[in-house]
């Protein structure tokens, strides 16, 4: 998408991580073969996505054929959660993933070596809502104390951007209570009042005001937070440096199709209604986050630095060290 991260050989650095462990059940002597023949170390790779949003470029590429057209097979494998996919990336059964920046950078701290080749998604107002049902007594972030609030993963973005809401009105994350649901079931936990408050994003926050009359209580992605980061592409390190032709052909394939997210939104909303449940009517009127088209070290830095901040981090990590030019 837009990885135009400082040079072409950067970018060959980069794309080794790319390749993980793609396609099992393909011939392996085949597959290399092929790859050889079109200067890639591998053709075939697994990623892992959320049907959300973020992912929109991904599904475009796959569309539109940009990544056949850089000899690349690419299979999009539908996950819950960025953490629940860099498990999967770190198992082996994902070749790359995207993941929320939350969620790399803990990955960090934990020891595993990560590059991010690919920025995905940024916030934009309302694009990232706490909501609460029609009915609810919560008028302001305030009254939040003493409950619960769904998120799409712990001790993650969902929980980072609440926190940071509530710390403005005067709480703390120990006065509240997070569960953690994917976002498709978080509507029904808001009507069976399981949570007295949900942390949303697109289709989800469209739905549960049309299907539930589901009130906005705040925006989380303001102040501190806002035109905040959120989402990438991200690999293994080894696996970069392994096999940066495929990383390389997979970044101009997502950075073709990132830039047509950025400034075509009816593409969007085209493709979101074949990999997410919603339709062609509710796609054309959700909220939108920006599409950025470069990786930009500066902006990382934000997420990082809010991390350490609000003790998610223990101590600080620089972003230039897990971008494609910092391998090794």
């Amino acid at each position: 998408m837009r990885f135009t991260l400082a040079s072409r050989a950067v970018i060959a650095g980069v794309a080794a991580a790319l390749v993980l462990s793609a396609c099992g059940g393909s011939d392996k002597s085949t597959d290399t073969t092929a790859a050889n023949a079109g200067g890639l170390e591998k053709t075939q790779i697994k990623i892992g996505a959320l049907p959300i949003p973020d992912s929109a470029a991904l599904y475009i590429a796959k569309d539109r054929g940009f990544f056949k057209e850089q000899g690349l097979t690419v299979d999009i494998e539908p996950v819950v959660g960025g953490a629940q996919a860099q498990q999967a990336l770190v198992g082996g059964s994902l070749d790359a993933t995207q993941t929320n920046y939350v969620s790399a950078f803990l990955a960090v701290a934990a020891g595993n070596k990560m590059k991010i080749i690919s920025d995905l998604y940024q916030a934009a107002p309302n694009s990232f809502n706490i909501m609460v049902p029609k009915d609810s007594s919560i008028k302001t972030p305030a009254d939040l104390k003493g409950k619960k609030i769904a998120v799409n993963s712990l001790k993650n973005i969902g929980t980072l951007a609440v926190t940071t809401v509530l710390k403005t009105h005067g709480l703390t994350e120990n006065d509240v209570q997070f569960l953690e649901f994917p976002f498709p079931e978080m509507g029904a936990q808001l009507a069976s009042k399981t949570v007295d408050a949900a942390w949303m994003t697109e289709p989800a926050l469209t739905a549960v005001q049309k299907n539930l009359g589901a009130q906005k209580l705040a925006d989380t992605m303001v102040d501190s937070t806002a035109d905040f980061p959120i989402a990438g592409v991200v690999v293994m390190e080894n696996f970069a440096t392994d096999n940066p032709n495929t990383v390389a052909a997979f970044q101009r394939a997502i950075a073709k199709a990132q830039q047509i997210s950025a400034t075509d939104r009816k593409a969007v909303e085209q493709i979101l209604p074949t990999y997410t449940k919603i339709d062609a009517a509710t796609a054309a009127v959700i909220t939108l986050g920006s599409f950025p088209t470069s990786l930009d070290e500066t902006r990382l830095q934000r997420v990082a630095d809010l991390m350490v901040e609000q003790g998610y981090l223990k101590s600080p990590i620089q972003a230039k060290t897990i971008l494609p030019g910092n391998l090794g």
